[in-house]
């Protein structure tokens, strides 16, 4: 039981590692793109692995919280509540493209760069202040 705790909880690390740095591709790829298409596309590709890690980070803290019976403590309601704000950040950052950026309009890009920046920003913040007060 020992073993299976000690590996899920390393996978979990690896994951929380891996969605900073999706994140982080996320935001450079934000910062060189010209084109709303091109990036639309881009996304396209990327907005899934994101989704997937955010739900692998979910289901293996899941995991973990039942090998200890469940306990609901500070941390655990802490990152369950990070999670939930990944996915809305996420959705919302797709709905905006996707539904309120008029591509004919001058500007329209740009616009969506100040909304997407601020929605990926908060989640890399999350991310990091997260991981550094559970390796505190």
């Amino acid at each position: 039981m020992e073993a299976m705790y000690k590996m899920g909880i390393e996978i979990h690390y690896v994951g929380v590692i891996m969605l900073m740095g999706v994140v982080g591709f996320n935001i450079v790829m934000l910062a060189l793109s010209k084109h709303i298409i091109r990036y639309s596309k881009r996304m396209r590709v990327v907005m899934p692995i994101s989704g997937s890690l955010i739900a692998m980070l979910i289901l293996t803290g899941a995991i973990m919280m039942a090998a200890k019976h469940l306990h609901f403590t500070l941390p655990n309601i802490a990152m369950i509540i990070v999670g939930i704000v990944m996915i809305i950040l996420e959705a919302k950052r797709y709905k905006t493209l996707k539904r309120r950026t008029d591509i004919t309009q001058e500007g329209a890009f740009a616009e969506y760069k100040k909304k997407a920046f601020r929605f990926l920003g908060i989640e890399m913040a999350m991310l990091v202040l997260i991981s550094v007060w559970m390796l505190a």
